[in-house]
């Protein structure tokens, strides 16, 4: 194969210069694979789609994908379930990373069958060759970077050559860009969006407290204590997943954080920026408790037919100030939400067994939207002084 006629202007030892240096400095992935690009199609590469994926520390995504074309630069998590799909087993990534090696096919003869899928696409797109090889990083772990173009020609020796000596100059920009994405994918798996910013960008000492408004939802299975005595321990947790699932997608479709798992409870907030947020993010909440009620029912009839018993739960919805931060001990720390607003939404719940309601919220979040609630009458809460009205989500 012959060489691309091209007016080169960066060469190998130029990019890789840029990559240990600058490029390294971004700490971001989309930056440093744009500006890869731009030098590699300014070196002559005839490059018309750049993959580079790298795993990150977190139990729900295997890692992070970051895709280029001329129409830009895109990022993506990979789920964890991938692996156990053919679009993981047979790829050409899956070589590239288990080996360790290089993975070359032109994509203008390939075999119907005996060629994996990937292939096809890039091929369906237009792909006339495809190049992938190993990224080794420092923690021992390989990723891959995948180079497609739709030259006619291919990739020439020239082309391969250029981009097999730059494996360990990418390594060294991507992975900066790989730790912060695990640290931070794996701050918002177990503290939510919204903490893990917070933590993110510093606030990381104990007493580091934020006062704000916010709407307060708190969520829990209903006797779900006493069933658990009798059900196997391996019932017990699918069904305690299946009800988060359920919950945590329905929050945060609608900005909201999960702060806390807690037993068989989610604590979650819709914060406000402002008495113009107030009434969107009531409804917000709102819309949240419906759909959770929804996909519950969907989950029990599928419960039912399996011959497992339903699962039942009440919530409790209130806006109010919250302080949000670190609290804990001198060693061990919590991101979380506290105060009265918490409490009397938690309250709000439990007075769920006494009216017979699915969802319950005070005035404070039924008057900016009283068509979806009807009042339930004035209850006693324990804590509180005087009694307070509560409202059912119609």
């Amino acid at each position: 194969m012959g060489n691309h006629t091209t007016n080169s202007v960066d060469s190998a030892p130029d990019i890789a210069n840029w990559l240990i240096g600058e490029g390294r400095l971004y700490g971001d992935g989309l930056k440093v694979v744009e500006g890869l690009a731009t030098r590699l199609a300014a070196s002559g590469v005839p490059l018309s789609r750049m993959r580079i994926n790298h795993q990150v520390a977190n139990p729900l995504i295997v890692g992070w994908s970051t895709v280029w074309t001329p129409d830009g630069a895109v990022e993506n998590p990979i789920p964890a379930s991938v692996l156990q799909t053919s679009a993981w087993h047979g790829s050409p990534f899956q070589h590239v990373v288990q080996n360790r090696a290089t993975f070359r096919r032109r994509l203008d003869n390939l075999h119907p069958a005996d060629d994996h899928g990937v292939l096809h696409e890039m091929a369906d797109a237009g792909g006339t060759d495809f190049f992938a090889m190993a990224l080794s990083f420092s923690d021992g772990s390989t990723q891959g970077a995948s180079f497609v173009t739709k030259d006619p020609r291919g990739f020439s020796e020239r082309d391969l050559e250029l981009l097999e000596s730059l494996r360990a100059p990418i390594a060294a920009a991507m992975e900066p860009c790989a730790q912060r994405r695990s640290m931070r994918s794996l701050l918002a798996t177990y503290l939510g969006r919204g903490p893990a910013k917070e933590v993110a960008e510093g606030a990381i000492r104990r007493g580091d407290l934020v006062h704000m408004d916010a709407v307060v939802m708190f969520s829990d299975l209903r006797d779900f204590t006493a069933k658990s005595a009798y059900w196997r321990e391996a019932e017990l947790i699918e069904a305690v997943n299946d009800y988060f699932e359920i919950v945590a997608e329905a929050v945060q479709a609608r900005d909201g954080d999960i702060l806390k798992f807690l037993g068989d409870g989610v604590l979650s907030v819709f914060p406000v920026s402002g008495e113009k947020n107030q009434e969107e993010r009531c409804i917000g909440a709102a819309e949240t408790a419906i759909e959770i009620r929804a996909n519950l029912h969907a989950l029990n009839e599928r419960r039912l037919a399996e011959g497992k018993p339903p699962l039942e739960t009440g919530t409790g919805i209130h806006m109010g100030q919250v302080t949000y931060g670190n609290v804990g001990s001198r060693d061990r720390l919590d991101f979380t939400v506290i105060g009265p607003a918490v409490n009397l939404a938690s309250r709000v719940e439990q007075l769920c067994k006494a009216t017979g309601d699915t969802v319950l919220a005070t005035s404070a979040v039924a008057d900016l939207v009283p068509s979806l609630f009807r009042s339930t009458g004035m209850h006693a809460i324990r804590g509180l002084d005087q009694d307070i009205e509560t409202f059912a989500l119609i």
